[in-house]
């Protein structure tokens, strides 16, 4: 029953001593504690920047350019399918962008695309900035309308 693992104990022998640095001479690391000699390596915060190659070329550098990305310039909307739609209004409720910020469907101030993911059965007046063509032959198949609005 001495072999548990609560009993279990390390050999000092195996235990390495934590280096001290800067903790005098009779540490071991005396003087330049393990840094060498001066130079920029020695100093505290030293060291090249990273990335640095030591003067030649960097690899970021040497390799070329590839690509092209429209992300910075994309526009963002606010998604809401056809179902939450179902979901969350009656028939022949009216669906803007104040009164889904309102229900808290949508949280931002960002303008509102509707997609047609799901079904609708209710006849619903749509009024947003955007919609998908399959969400508007959804709503107009479910008896409703839609009123595009100009922005």
């Amino acid at each position: 029953m001495d072999n548990v693992l609560s009993n279990l104990s390390s050999v000092p022998l195996f235990r390495k001593k934590k280096k001290l640095l800067g903790h005098g001479y009779s540490s071991g690391h005396g003087a330049t504690s393990t840094r060498g000699m001066k130079g920029q390596r020695a100093r505290s915060g030293g060291g090249p920047r990273a990335g640095f190659e030591g003067g030649q070329m960097p690899l970021l550098r040497r390799l070329p350019k590839r690509g092209f990305s429209n992300a910075r310039f994309r526009r963002k909307y606010e998604i809401v399918n056809i179902f939450l739609l179902e979901k969350k209004f009656n028939p022949g409720d009216e669906v803007t962008e104040e009164i889904l910020r309102e229900k808290k469907i949508v949280k931002n101030k960002l303008p509102v695309k509707i997609l047609g993911a799901g079904e609708l059965t209710k006849p619903l007046k749509v009024a947003v900035s955007y919609i998908s063509e399959g969400a508007r032959k959804k709503i107009i198949s479910a008896g409703g309308t839609v009123v595009p609005l100009l922005r």
